[in-house]
């Protein structure tokens, strides 16, 4: 959360209806082919969180420019820009925030729509993949090129069985920058 100005609609998704179709289908075709790629569902989950975050680390210019939001104090405010302005804004969707922990450093973002899973379903030999798992990637690049390390995962899954998508998310710190003696 940090100022940007630029032009766009808060409101316009990345993906506007006519292409979310090819954006899941596409996105589908490239957790495919780390399936084949990877031995394992683990494997495949690192490259997943590996690949988002590197998008996650160059989309936040594009979020800020685009979105015009000031600098959030607090991870509530972190969290309340993460939902109903980034996932509205490139998926379309608006998670609700809930299950804060007591100190205010964590908390869960429910997906009652995962556009992502759209005409997915989990083959048995990959019980343990995290399909999604682009996602964490993406919001812990973003967070962190914005000074905060966060933790995030998945802990529920639609194409797991659970009734809704929960995304876990923790703050671990604050980001320091490396300045030179005497500058600010």
């Amino acid at each position: 959360c940090a100022g940007g100005a630029g032009a766009g609609s808060v409101g316009e998704s990345l993906f506007p209806v006519q292409n979310s179709e090819l954006f899941t289908l596409t996105y589908g075709a490239l957790v495919t082919q780390l399936c084949k790629d990877y031995e394992n569902d683990d494997d495949v989950n690192k490259q997943l969180d590996k690949m988002g975050y590197n998008i996650g680390v160059r989309l936040i210019e594009d979020f800020l420019a685009r979105s015009n939001v000031g600098r959030c104090h607090d991870f509530r405010e972190t969290a309340d820009v993460i939902a109903k302005i980034a996932f509205k804004m490139y998926l379309g969707i608006t998670p609700s925030i809930t299950n804060w922990s007591p100190g205010g450093d964590e908390f869960s973002l429910i997906l009652e729509n995962n556009p992502l899973v759209d005409f997915v379903e989990l083959p048995d030999n990959h019980s343990t993949l995290i399909y999604s798992n682009l996602l964490c990637g993406v919001l812990r690049g973003a967070l962190e090129m914005v000074q905060m390390a966060v933790d995030v995962k998945f802990v529920q899954d639609t194409l797991k069985g659970d009734s809704v998508t929960e995304i876990r998310m923790k703050f671990i710190r604050r980001i320091e920058d490396n300045l030179p003696a005497g500058e600010e």
